[in-house]
């Protein structure tokens, strides 16, 4: 297992960025022990029903805050009251802010520095998404709205599909913007006609048009996708093929240097001017298999290979280089993006076979 120092990326061994935690089921009044980022924490769901993730272990005596069944604070249903989370040992009490707003026998003296650290959490499209960042700002760009598809008539909803805890670290998994030649012997592409990748700030694209054997109907039909990364952790991809959809895949560090991974995807079934139907439902969900078995062949290759910490590549390889750098950026001291943002912005174009162009 190769960590964040092994590459060279940066000086900070988590990226910078919105992370999935899981699915958005899994916040509940019950508190529910997480780890993600080499750390140990708490997911739980206020009774408002936002959800919110703060540090395990209580500053008081370091008792961890959800591991625990048999306190009376638990059995007493105390466990999260309001937006507050109590500790299971002694009952101090911290609010969604993390501060502690409540000692049970001491109301009237309650240290200053008695607070659990929290992270910003937002729930959007059935997933929980959590901003992660060592030097601890805010975001530095809104989470994603998934083109707007979760919820529009049309459009059946995705399922969650667990993919695995992988000992990659997440960058072997950006890697793929950029491989162009992985597509035939993988994923069975045919009769490709364009490959490219746009470098933008924080966002990375990759363009593609190829055959596909598994996502369109006839072998002579293109998939056409813009494939992008708004910051290291998800990608999205809005797919023509023999459903227009959306695809999700996310990845998520746990420690450094193994991962996290999902796969999820939208399917418009219908224009919207009717109700979707069960076979609507069954159609959708047969597609997202087709598109969860697609990624399927990247993961088993991930999960089973060394660390590529200076890949041999080949011109016709795809930029590698390029969107190790760009990847670089979330490692680094937010301060010091913008020099890469300069040195990476543009297009690269790794294969043009449209009419009237030339292979590039």
């Amino acid at each position: 297992m190769a960590t964040t120092k092994d590459y060279g990326f940066g000086e900070h061994d988590f990226a910078r960025g919105w992370f999935m935690i899981g699915p958005a089921t899994d916040a509940t009044s019950v508190p529910a022990a997480i780890r993600y980022f080499g750390k140990d924490l708490v997911l739980y769901r206020g009774e408002s029903g936002n959800p919110y993730v703060v540090d395990a272990y209580c500053p008081h005596m370091g008792a961890h805050i959800a591991r625990n069944r048999t306190s009376y604070i638990v059995l007493d249903g105390n466990h999260v009251a309001g937006e507050s989370i109590r500790c299971p040992f002694h009952g101090w009490s911290f609010g969604p802010d993390g501060a502690c707003d409540h000692i049970p026998y001491s109301p009237d003296f309650i240290p200053k520095a008695a607070r659990l650290r929290h992270y910003p959490v937002v729930e959007r499209a059935g997933i929980l998404w959590m901003w992660h960042d060592e030097e601890g700002g805010e975001p530095t760009h809104e989470l994603a709205n998934f083109g707007g598809h979760y919820g529009e008539p049309g459009w059946v909803e995705w399922k969650i599909d667990y993919m695995g805890d992988l000992p990659i670290h997440g960058a072997e998994i950006l890697d793929n913007m950029a491989d162009y030649a992985h597509f035939v012997p993988i994923h069975g592409a045919t009769d490709w006609q364009y490959f490219a990748n746009e470098f933008k700030g924080h966002v990375i694209h990759q363009y593609y048009s190829a055959g596909h054997r598994t996502l369109t109907a006839n072998p002579e039909d293109m998939l056409v996708l813009d494939t992008w990364y708004e910051g290291p952790g998800f990608l999205q991809s809005e797919m023509a093929g023999t459903f227009d959809s959306f695809i999700m895949i996310a990845n998520t560090p746990i420690e450094n240097g193994s991962t996290r991974a999902w796969h999820a995807l939208m399917v418009k079934v219908h224009d919207g001017s009717r109700e979707t139907t069960e076979a609507d439902r069954a159609a959708a969900l047969e597609y997202q298999e087709g598109s969860r078995l697609a990624f399927a062949q990247d993961v088993e290759i991930w999960a089973n290979k060394r660390p590529c910490l200076n890949p041999m590549a080949i011109p016709k390889d795809g930029p590698f280089g390029k969107v190790r750098q760009w990847y670089s950026q979330f490692h680094k001291p937010r301060a010091e993006a913008a020099k890469v943002h300069e040195r990476v912005n543009g297009v690269v174009v790794t294969l043009d076979k449209r009419p009237g162009k030339s292979a590039a």
